[in-house]
């Protein structure tokens, strides 16, 4: 990071996107580094330990969702020149209201769930395995962090993650692969996991049993803690905010020297997200079955005296692994893995939060203020994030309920659906207008401020105790919840707009939407082809300014790389749904005509009692 202070910080455009000159490689290593900090190693194994590989799902359904940021958004945010995701919407819908809006809602979420989670993991992670105080290591990573940040710009940012992340996915890979030893591999897992039950129980309950269906990914739609339709569906609303339209992941795509390198950062960060399933869900397993009594722990008074919280202690999952199994040099890596995903998180989010501040809120306020005032601005607005974020500490340690990720996840439902409404009818429906996206993002703001309150204020209850939460926290999913409050957005957007006057049609330019963005492209494919020979749009390198069409190596392998990525994906559902149907139909049968199916299939009645009793 420091080696790379020295390039491309001269200009706002330099400091805060790189001067647009990075590589496939680094934009794909970033992406990853960005998303997959210490929070996310505690939260995943935390949430892996209670309740199985189910939220593994969180981490695979990214994969398509980076396809679309590479091949639909990035494609509309490079034409429309912008820097911020505000600047979009403002270039979009020729108002400022929503821009400011937005502008300080991502602030807000920034704080909520990325920040405060991340520095409260890393602490946690340093004090289990340590000993040290906690404010004062926190104080000194995030210190650290924010030398390199302020002194480099994004540039110091994304070679940094790059490296952080080799770093990070041997350290995790090591700890895998010695937690699978000692657990017996995964038919050890297979068989210990069910067992894990910690030898303090509370009576008459059975929140000490792990979940019969800890090993299947696609889970019951009513009973299930992660439904399927859920995880399919309502996650993706969750996704397409994060990879689509945050500015922390977004910003290092609108680095890239061309549009190639932008599909080919997306690719490489697909596929490195199919990887945290097996060396951070599995492991908070293996962590849970052999550890049950710390790590499962359910009665509220051991588990103050574990990890000083009553609710439970599967966050401490993941270091617990790390302190138990690990010898002390091995330790000493994975230490270095943990803070390299803090600070890699930390530095990705304070460069992306001074670049909202400073060219969104400050630059508006200033509109005549030099380059080098924004860049100092930007510089000191980081500073006081590192302030806000040390303040925060004491609230995200009482409001993690037992379970980071859960906590993450429940916030962000409730926040980033208008979001994600907003961007998406932007992009796809040139009739919204400013009236239209002010009024339904205002609208689901509103709506999931009230939910979110009311998730702070009726906390989860600690085993034995009495759920009294509101129907609307205890019976709606977070996951459905999103769903709901993306539709109500967008029927809100849809209705004003509808009921107001057009966008000018200035404001609705080439490069503004998908479809506009996709027309000319096409327009410029064929006239480089053929007649008669339209090549697919998505194979295109295209300049629009220049109407130049290219076909080159790396956008031809990104094509080709982004359809495996597809075809497995297709492969892995088409194969659980065809299994969930077969055992459905099974059922059904033996239970109408008893064992007339063995004939028939030619299933042993071992095999058939097994299905049915699942």
């Amino acid at each position: 990071g420091l080696s790379s202070c020295r390039a491309n910080r001269s200009s706002v455009r330099g400091y805060f996107l790189a001067g647009r000159s990075m590589s496939w490689w680094p934009i794909g290593s970033s992406l990853m580094s960005s998303n997959v900090g210490s929070g996310l190693f505690i939260g995943l194994a935390g949430t892996g330990a209670a309740g199985g590989i189910a939220v593994g799902g969180f981490e695979w359904n990214a994969t398509w969702v980076l396809l679309a940021l590479g091949w639909i958004f990035v494609p509309v945010y490079i034409s429309a020149g912008v820097v911020t995701m505000p600047e979009y919407l403002a270039k979009r819908f020729g108002g400022q209201r929503i821009r400011l809006c937005m502008s300080v809602l991502s602030l807000v979420l920034y704080i909520l769930t990325k920040i405060s989670t991340d520095i409260f993991s890393g602490a946690l992670f340093i004090q289990v395995s340590l000993g040290w105080d906690l404010y004062l290591s926190t104080g000194i990573l995030l210190a650290i962090t924010a030398v390199y940040t302020v002194a480099g710009g994004l540039t110091a940012v994304m070679y940094t993650d790059a490296l952080q992340t080799v770093v990070m996915v041997a350290g995790a890979f090591a700890l895998m692969f010695i937690a699978f030893a000692e657990v017996g591999w995964y038919e050890g897992l297979l068989s210990r996991y069910p067992s894990a039950v910690p030898n303090v129980t509370v009576a008459n309950t059975t929140c000490h049993w792990t979940r019969s269906d800890a090993f299947h990914l696609l889970r019951d739609p009513i009973s299930g803690d992660i439904p399927w339709p859920g995880l399919l569906f309502g996650l993706t609303v969750l996704s397409t905010w994060v990879w689509c339209t945050d500015q922390v992941i977004v910003q290092r795509t609108l680095s890239a020297k061309s549009l190639s390198h932008a599909k080919g950062g997306c690719i490489l960060g697909g596929y490195l997200k199919v990887l945290p399933m097996f060396f951070i869900v599995m492991p908070g397993m293996i962590s849970r079955a052999l550890f049950p009594n710390e790590v499962g722990c359910v009665d509220p008074a051991v588990c103050q005296s574990v990890c000083g919280t009553a609710v439970g202690c599967s966050n401490i999952a993941y270091p617990k692994l790390v302190v138990e199994l690990m010898p002390m040099g091995l330790r000493g890596l994975m230490l270095a893995v943990m803070l390299a995903a803090l600070m890699s998180s930390l530095t990705s989010i304070f460069n992306s939060s001074s670049t909202l501040f400073t060219l969104d809120l400050y630059n508006r306020a200033r509109p005549r203020a030099t380059e080098k005032e924004l860049m100092v601005v930007g510089r000191l607005f980081i500073l006081a994030m590192v302030c806000v974020s040390l303040a925060w500490i004491p609230v995200i340690q009482k409001a993690s309920s037992g379970r980071l990720f859960d906590y993450i996840q429940s916030v962000t439902s409730c926040l980033a659906p208008p979001i994600t409404a907003v961007f998406m009818m932007a992009i796809f429906w040139p009739r919204v207008n400013e009236q239209g996206a002010f009024w339904g993002l205002l609208t689901g703001l509103i709506v999931g401020a009230v939910r979110m309150v009311l998730e702070f204020i009726y906390t989860v209850p600690s085993c034995g105790h009495e759920d009294l939460r509101p129907p609307l926290i205890a019976k709606v999913h977070y996951l459905y919840f999103a769903l709901i409050l993306l539709v109500l957005t967008c029927l809100v957007i849809t209705a004003v707009s509808l009921a107001t006057l057009p966008i000018p049609e200035a404001h609705v330019r080439m490069q503004l939407t998908f479809a506009r963005v996709g027309n000319a492209s096409i327009c410029v494919c064929m006239q480089h082809t053929r007649p008669g020979l339209l090549m697919p749009l998505w194979i295109c390198e295209f300049n629009l300014n220049r109407c130049e069409l290219t076909f080159n190596s790396l956008s031809i392998s990104c094509t080709l790389a982004m359809c495996f990525l597809l075809l497995g994906h297709l492969t892995f559902f088409a194969t659980t749904f065809k299994k969930k149907l077969q055992n459905n139909i099974i059922k059904a049968i033996y239970v109408s005509t008893g064992k007339t199916l063995c004939k028939c299939s030619g299933m042993h009645d071992e095999a058939l009692q097994s299905i049915t009793s699942k």
